[in-house]
């Protein structure tokens, strides 16, 4: 099994959502999150008033899928959340030791 960690734009949530249900995935875990990277914020004006924002809001996906899947999802939420602009996000792809399923103490990939 692997776990796909993304963050994206948090406007793009819906239509990843879509593309990786359309891939088979069941279920997700968002977060909202706040992170910077090679943008390191930016400043905007607000009331007059010149401020930093080192803190770009951004959404954080967790997804669990069989090994054979996690290529066509990655490839799915890379598609998806792409805008060509600077701070479009990652993607991380992990091992997952073991998984169980709470409500009925399945195991595995059946606790996907």
């Amino acid at each position: 099994m692997k776990l796909i960690i993304a963050t994206i734009k948090p406007f793009k949530l819906e239509e990843v959502r879509e593309a990786v249900t359309s891939e088979g995935v069941r279920g997700m875990m968002v977060t909202e999150i706040k992170g910077f990277g090679s943008q390191s914020g930016h400043t905007e004006i607000y009331r007059g008033a010149e401020y930093a924002v080192n803190f770009v809001p951004k959404v954080r996906l967790e997804i669990v899928v069989p090994d054979a899947m996690a290529e066509p999802v990655v490839a799915a939420i890379a598609k998806t959340a792409r805008t060509d602009k600077i701070g479009d996000g990652k993607i991380f792809v992990l091992d997952v030791q073991s998984a169980l399923r709470v409500r009925t103490g399945e195991t595995g990939d059946d606790a996907l």
